[in-house]
């Protein structure tokens, strides 16, 4: 299918409620989070929520990352309030950031799974990263322009996964 390479391996209705047990028995050991309405709404500080939930995480034996495109001071300070590593102007969709934020972890590509709200650059960079991807419903609807024009543009993919979705659950 066309839009396939948008394609998340899996969803949940939030970070929050992902089904981190059943990446861990599937194999994945390093996790590598977006921030902004991944975790937190768009700019917003850490909260004790994320933060809580990156000890959880890591108490599971998971490697936690932060991966943003933005600029250092947003995301090394959410970084450390929530005490993971980090990558800042990441160039998602690129792979270097996924690939750089493996390595920091010590894991292979193929242990690695990739949280992210957005299909063009969180879910896209993850596939073509070769890690697995976990598309998350947004926290807030409240985006800067250029992110609700990344939405728009999103709706024939997030339309099709649904088919697809519906297809794969039978």
């Amino acid at each position: 299918m066309i839009f396939s390479s948008f394609f998340p391996d899996t969803d949940a209705p939030s970070a929050y409620a992902a089904d981190y047990r059943d990446l861990w028995n599937r194999g994945y050991r390093g996790l590598i989070f977006d921030i902004d309405n991944t975790l937190v709404p768009h700019d917003a500080p850490a909260t004790a929520a994320s933060a809580m939930l990156m000890k959880r995480l890591k108490g599971m034996g998971f490697k936690c990352m932060i991966v943003s495109n933005n600029e250092k001071p947003r995301v090394s300070s959410f970084a450390d309030a929530v005490g993971c590593g980090y990558v800042y102007k990441a160039s998602k969709p690129g792979r270097r950031g996924y690939l750089k934020a493996a390595k920091l972890m010590g894991l292979p590509v193929n242990r690695v799974a990739v949280i992210g709200d957005q299909f063009f650059t969180d879910i896209w960079g993850a596939n073509r990263s070769r890690m697995a991807s976990v598309l998350v419903g947004i926290i807030s609807p409240k985006e800067p322009p250029h992110i609700i024009l990344k939405r728009v543009l999103e709706l024939p993919i997030r339309l099709a996964w649904s088919i697809e979705k519906r297809r794969r659950e039978g």
